[in-house]
């Protein structure tokens, strides 16, 4: 009986650690990306250009390495911010781009919503069903290296056809990642809800501007 009981409180544990978790991850989620929203516009109405290839890479790689280095203390939470809004002022000058389009306003909606609706189905799907996609790992890792030096070859190269292929690849990947990453927070892959929220709005930012360079083709001469 004692030995049942042990059993049951360090389930009944497991669960509401998992539950605190999501819940965690998902707040902080919102909140970063309404701040990001929030440094987007402010990036637009002062009309910054993009800083550039090099200084987004550097940018985020640091950051994403600060906040590795600091996940488990309070201060990753502000290190969070700091990324995903240094992400925010980045996207700004995209957005400006294409809301400059004829028909940009459209493509921006289309891609906010598509956005929206992949990773709320995907979410809610993986929520829902408890499948374990821990066995995705190893292909999304191999898969966005491969994405990400690919996509670095068609802006080098000037390779329009390359670098669609590479954002059809993202929407697929970051689609994956979404139930990758909710399926590790179910069944306690991933306990640290700071570097789950990272890898939810990563996954988030690059399926939205993927899904805007494929609509922007798409609804362009």
């Amino acid at each position: 009986m004692d030995n049942r009981t042990l059993t049951m409180n360090r389930a009944e544990s497991s669960v509401l650690a998992t539950n605190k978790v999501i819940r965690n991850t998902y707040i902080l989620l919102s909140l970063t990306l309404a701040f990001s929203a929030v440094t987007a516009g402010l990036s637009m109405a002062m009309n910054l250009p993009h800083p550039g290839l090099l200084i987004t890479l550097v940018g985020y790689f640091g950051l994403l390495f600060l906040t590795m280095k600091l996940r488990n203390s309070v201060y990753g939470v502000l290190s969070v911010f700091a990324l995903t809004g240094f992400m925010g002022l980045t996207l700004g000058p995209i957005l400006s781009m294409y809301l400059s389009l004829p028909n940009g306003n459209a493509i921006v909606m289309q891609a906010m919503g598509g956005t929206a609706a992949i990773f709320l189905g995907l979410s809610g799907y993986a929520l829902t069903t408890r499948k374990d996609f821990s066995f995705m790992g190893g292909f999304l890792m191999v898969g966005i290296l491969v994405a990400f030096l690919a996509g670095l070859g068609a802006i080098f190269f000037s390779m329009p056809a390359l670098s669609l292929a590479v954002s059809a690849m993202f929407v697929l990947l970051m689609s994956g990642l979404i139930l990758y990453q909710t399926s590790a927070i179910i069944h306690g892959g991933e306990t640290n809800y700071i570097m789950a929220t990272v890898t939810l709005y990563v996954s988030i930012y690059n399926l939205f501007t993927s899904l805007l360079h494929l609509l922007g083709v798409m609804n362009s001469d």
